[in-house]
């Protein structure tokens, strides 16, 4: 009886198959009418007002691609003239990144609102130039703590509360809440917002959040609701073949879950061959069209042109109805000639990164980011030295003097150092030997936060003569405590107990080069992330002997940034500016770190803080870039208006 059961099914679903593959021969044929994916799409009618979602979803592993490929969907679609915003989701239990370990997730982004979120929302705001909120951000943690609590409160009137429908529900009510927040300066409600679902397809944490967009789909109505499916085309080296079986199996599985790819986006080491893309079609059940090659390219901001290229942006607008017209896109041209020079830099310009978490590259990605934006604004290509600051203290080495050897080789050999941020002991005196080194051979030098309070700790050692003068973080009985706890930090409680988030700092003096490389300007206002700070009882020690806090907090209790008398650039910073980098606006502390690496600070300050035309972004023909955002680099939008 099973087994005559088992062949019946078995034959319906052949038939079902072969239903869905005659049907899209048929669909083939229907479409020749159009069949250029980016013909002219001024000859169909607009839809506006409703608001457009598109989820990304990913297949096969993580860590595919899918953050950048939402960016670069976002950045195309911004190039069009439309108000674009971005949700990623994650589907793990914890309500934010903030205790993360930077081993497992890589760096903790930091908000304007003080939201610890996931790097993704980095890429989001670097690349579409937007500000986001923590609910940008969802976790199931989040919604689970949100539905307890309504069930607490008795919302759900006594009801069993599932996972379908409250957490479904739940879902859905956060992102077309969130979609319609404003993320950009002119305060304009988004009429796109861009999905990224963490994970991939099949995980048992994310089912919920597929059984939600299933629904989704039908409640927002299909022309408001477009799937990307990021999928793996492995090409092993024993063969050279471009295999497409992890595709169509992932493929399977997402719409075995009730959710079918408008286009399926394969990431692979070289282009995909026509059959390759052939058969894709053939067995996911899209036009060829619909399959966008997404190889490996020289910089990441090549994605949104590589995109834009395969008619991404026509399909976009017969999908979606998109209120696109017919224009060029000025953005993308500043996309093209970024990624174009990017790839013709002679001259480097190398910084040693003095960190600890050196195992893993995406926990310091923000702070490469605003290097490699720095870089190229002054013409310059980036190389980072990674040093680990564990290899640079007198106990290495004893233990192994290779490694000490070859530690201290790379950052001697560096045109820059970088301390930046990071919590507990390990690997602060190597820190503090490599803020040392810097101080006294003149070389240019910038901490960031933790980076900043080691070189508090630094002078306070070997120029004020206090031998034991440290954090209270690494030693509570110091009797010099130069770097004390804030008294607001709960010391029981890790999640959420910092002072984070976009807050002003004021110059108090105009004799300040960061203040200059700002604009001259009275204030900032920039990104925290800290427990500690540098104790104000001690600062006029320092000040005497020419170490000058020149920039406060509002209440001139805080100390936010620091500067060195007789030397090129050492420069501290409380907060983390590598959070508003921006491509085309590179962070005032990072621009100084390269620029007096490279020896151009001096004739910089000179000219007013202005790069002329032949040392910044420039088209093809050399004539410099009309925008003069770029040709002039002006950075208001770090400070105040």
């Amino acid at each position: 009886m099973c087994t005559r059961l088992f062949s019946l099914y078995k034959s319906c679903f052949c038939a079902v198959e072969i239903v869905q593959h005659l049907s899209h021969r048929a669909g083939r044929a229907l479409y020749s009418k159009s069949p250029n994916i980016s013909s002219d799409i001024s000859d169909h009618p607009r839809v506006v007002g409703s608001m457009k979602y598109i989820l990304v979803t990913g297949g096969v592993i993580s860590g595919i691609g899918k953050g950048i490929i939402a960016s670069s969907v976002g950045t195309i679609l911004k190039s069009c003239g439309l108000h674009v915003t971005a949700i990623k989701i994650d589907p793990y239990i914890n309500i934010d990144a903030g205790t993360f370990s930077p081993y497992e997730h890589g760096e903790v982004f930091v908000l304007d609102d003080g939201g610890e979120v996931d790097l993704d929302l980095g890429n989001y705001e670097r690349f579409l130039d937007i500000r986001l909120t923590k609910d940008n951000n969802l976790t199931t943690g989040k919604i689970y703590q949100s539905v307890i609590n309504k069930e607490r409160r008795g919302d759900y009137l006594g009801k069993t509360v599932q996972v379908v429908p409250h957490i479904t529900d739940a879902i859905q009510d956060w992102v077309m809440r969130q979609a319609k927040v404003p993320v950009d300066d002119d305060d304009v409600e988004p009429q796109v917002c861009v999905i990224e679902l963490g994970g991939t397809v099949g995980d048992i944490e994310s089912m919920p959040f597929i059984e939600a967009f299933r629904q989704f789909q039908f409640k927002v109505k299909r022309e408001n609701f477009c799937n990307i499916h990021v999928s793996l085309v492995p090409q092993p080296s024993a063969t050279g073949e471009q295999k497409t079986k992890p595709t169509q199996n992932s493929v399977r599985e997402l719409r075995g879950l009730g959710l079918s790819p408008d286009l399926i986006m394969c990431r692979c080491s070289t282009p995909l061959d026509n059959s390759v893309k052939e058969k894709i079609s053939m067995f996911c059940h899209v036009e060829p069209e619909q399959v966008i090659c997404v190889h490996d390219v020289s910089s990441i901001y090549r994605v949104p042109l590589l995109l834009e290229n395969q008619g991404v942006v026509g399909y976009f607008c017969r999908r979606l109805n998109l209120p696109i017209e017919t224009k060029p896109r000025k953005m993308l041209a500043k996309w093209k000639e970024m990624s174009d020079r990017s790839d013709r830099l002679l001259e480097q310009c190398s910084i040693a990164l003095v960190e600890k978490y050196t195992k893993f590259s995406d926990s310091y990605a923000s702070v490469f980011k605003a290097l490699e934006h720095s870089a190229l604004a002054i013409s310059h290509k980036l190389e980072v030295k990674y040093v680990d600051s564990a290899d640079l203290e007198a106990s290495r080495l004893q233990e192994e003097p290779v490694r000490y050897h070859e530690a201290w080789q790379k950052l001697c050999s560096a045109n820059g150092i970088l301390v930046p941020g990071g919590f507990g002991v390990r690997g602060t005196e190597g820190k503090i030997q490599a803020i040392s080194w810097a101080r006294k051979q003149k070389k240019p030098f910038l901490g960031v936060c933790l980076g900043m309070q080691l070189a508090v700790c630094e002078f306070a050692r070997n120029m004020l003569d206090w031998k034991d003068a440290n954090s209270t973080e690494f030693d509570p009985e110091t009797e010099h405590p130069v770097v004390i706890d804030m008294p607001e930090h709960n010391p029981g409680q890790m999640g959420g107990t910092m002072r984070l988030g976009k807050r002003r700092t004021i110059f108090k003096t105009k004799n300040s080069i960061l203040r200059k490389l700002y604009g001259d300007v009275d204030y900032v206002e920039e990104r925290h992330r800290h427990r500690f700070e540098v104790n104000p009882e001690l600062t006029q020690h320092f000040e005497e002997k020419g170490f000058r806090f020149v920039g406060q907090d509002v209440e001139g209790e805080r100390m936010e940034v620091i500067e060195l008398d007789d030397h090129p650039y050492f420069v501290g910073v409380q907060y983390h500016p590598e959070f508003t980098s921006r491509p085309i606006k590179p962070s005032p502390p990072y621009l100084g770190l390269l620029l007096a690496a490279a020896g151009r600070l001096p004739g910089y300050l000179q000219k007013g803080c202005r790069l002329s035309p032949r040392e910044t972004y420039s088209d093809g023909s050399g004539s410099s870039s009309p925008d003069s955002e770029i040709a002039d680099l002006k950075l208001h939008s770090h400070a105040q208006e």
